[in-house]
């Protein structure tokens, strides 16, 4: 049998020369039924015009407006569906892969039909070898969505395949048959959270949201909201944290996020200094 289909969804608003260090990275990837979708959310630092230039065969469609990641990345689904695609990759474009990675995705997800979601392990793109994701974890007692190994340099610690809670939009693939189920990411939630969301939908009709960390992606964190000490991200994330909580998480477990998770976004400021100050 022939290999799946897999269309790579890539969103880029302003970023082009992240988006081409990506897309020059994926173009060493030896997975052969790979194809490439650019989504420009009306870029205005010509990378449309430098996409087209390098990299002809990519299929590029352009947003009138920044529909920003919930609405660039189903604009890039929809496309994708009605092309055939067998699998959807969500990637952010400020990224770059390891030329094996999406044979290792694929692989995971063929083996069990319940296998829905599967991500990678991504690491700093500025420190190589200290793991940013390796799976991802929810504690509403907490209303705390966190990464496993944030942090971490990477010692063989996480090195097992492993059902997770969620799995970050950075890296996330996803069959056909979970999006014809759940529907499209939601396009509500203003920035963050709408890939836990979807995964969460997923989760609760019998798919299996799987962390395979032979699948290697190296990100540079944040860079279309301004980094990780932005007050537009940060913001906008607890925002989405709340939204998220008040979706899934019971009555008993709001007795204690009020009380805990301050102290959780506390503790993620603290780990984030040191984090800097060490480098």
């Amino acid at each position: 049998m022939s290999q799946p289909a897999v269309f790579v969804i890539l969103v880029n608003w302003n970023r082009k020369d992240d988006t081409l260090e990506c897309l020059h990275s994926l173009a060493n990837v030896t997975y052969p039924r790979m194809h490439i979708v650019l989504v420009d959310n009306a870029s205005t630092d010509d990378s449309v015009a430098n996409v087209k230039r390098e990299f002809p065969s990519v299929n590029l469609i352009r947003n009138r407006s920044n529909l920003r990641f919930a609405g660039g990345n189903n604009v890039g689904i929809a496309h994708a569906l009605g092309k055939g695609a067998d699998y959807v990759l969500l990637l952010n474009n400020d990224t770059v892969v390891d030329p094996d990675f999406l044979t290792r995705l694929v692989n995971t997800a063929e083996q069990a039909p319940t296998n829905g979601m599967v991500g990678g392990k991504i690491y700093y793109y500025g420190d190589r070898n200290r793991i940013w994701y390796a799976g991802g974890r929810i504690e509403w007692w907490k209303g705390w969505i966190s990464h496993i190994g944030l942090r971490e340099e990477d010692r063989g610690q996480h090195d097992k395949s492993a059902q997770v809670d969620y799995i970050t939009g950075c890296c996330l693939l996803v069959k056909r048959l979970v999006i014809e189920t759940v529907g499209m990411l939601d396009e509500r939630f203003f920035m963050y959270g709408e890939d836990v969301d979807w995964c969460l939908r997923a989760q609760r009709v019998g798919f299996h949201l799987l962390y395979e960390p032979g699948a290697k992606v190296w990100h540079k964190l944040s860079a279309s909201s301004g980094g990780h000490f932005s007050w537009y991200k940060n913001w906008n994330k607890l925002r989405s944290t709340l939204r998220l909580a008040a979706r899934y998480a019971n009555p008993f477990q709001w007795v204690t996020i009020p009380v805990m998770l301050p102290l959780c976004v506390l503790w993620q400021f603290v780990g984030m200094s040191r984090h800097r100050s060490s480098r």
